[in-house]
């Protein structure tokens, strides 16, 4: 068993998997929340584990790398070729609105995108991205009874980190989209596509508000804790 960029054998993976981008993170989740984890799949540098958590329930945990098209690789191999029905990306972002803080959490229950990802489809129109509702509400109710400073609304899964104009991110900033990161488009769509579940969520480690808050690489990597506990929560629902 495998798929071009897995190789994890069959049954390797939970039902639910949580999705960092970064591999490093990915390991950090497992070791600090998991136990009985083992280690599945390393190709390319991209790592994934499955343990159990405190309360006995078995997730998995891989990285997803960046960009959309990278997610929608593994996402899609996740779905259909490990039979994975849940996936919530754990990830970072940046906020477009002066009521979110650092280290708040998103819980984006739409993506919006510059991205090409739906001409693949051929469709007549604009296809709106939305996480799966049951998940949405599951964190939603998750994050009230953890007292999680928490927003949810739409997020803006961009192609481009270094955009040629600077001022671009107000024009999303005025529609009320909460801010930007660089994933959730892609694995909302692959999740309808195949009948599967889907939620991003996000901590806030910069702000287009103030350049000079924003959280440290250290801190991005490692201090993310709110959310896995979060995601965690919610995932358990689901194994």
């Amino acid at each position: 068993m495998g798929t071009p960029h897995i190789n994890a054998k069959n049954g390797d993976f939970a039902k639910v998997v949580l999705m960092p981008g970064d591999p490093v993170r990915a390991k950090w989740i497992a070791e600090t929340y998991l136990h009985d984890y083992k280690q599945v799949t390393d190709i390319r540098g991209i790592l994934g584990f499955t343990g159990y958590t405190k309360n006995g329930k078995r997730i998995s945990v891989m990285a997803s790398g960046m960009g959309q098209p990278s997610i929608g690789i593994y996402s899609h191999e996740l779905f259909e070729g490990y039979g994975v029905e849940v996936i919530i990306r754990v990830g970072t972002c940046g906020t477009y609105q002066p009521y979110i803080n650092l280290k708040d959490v998103l819980i984006c229950t739409a993506a919006s995108t510059d991205s090409n990802w739906m001409s693949q489809y051929g469709l007549n129109g604009t296809y709106s991205a939305t996480a799966d509702f049951e998940l949405a509400v599951t964190a939603h109710e998750e994050a009230k009874k953890m007292k999680i400073p928490y927003h949810g609304g739409n997020i803006f899964a961009a192609d481009i980190f270094y955009d040629p104009d600077p001022e671009i991110w107000k024009k999303w900033a005025r529609l009320g989209v909460m801010g930007v990161e660089m994933e959730s488009y892609a694995l909302y769509v692959n999740a309808a596509r195949l009948g599967k579940k889907a939620l991003c969520l996000l901590t806030v480690t910069d702000s287009f508000i103030n350049h000079d808050a924003k959280l440290t690489s250290d801190e991005r990597a490692f201090g993310l804790g709110r959310m896995i506990e979060l995601a965690i929560a919610t995932a358990e629902k689901y194994c």
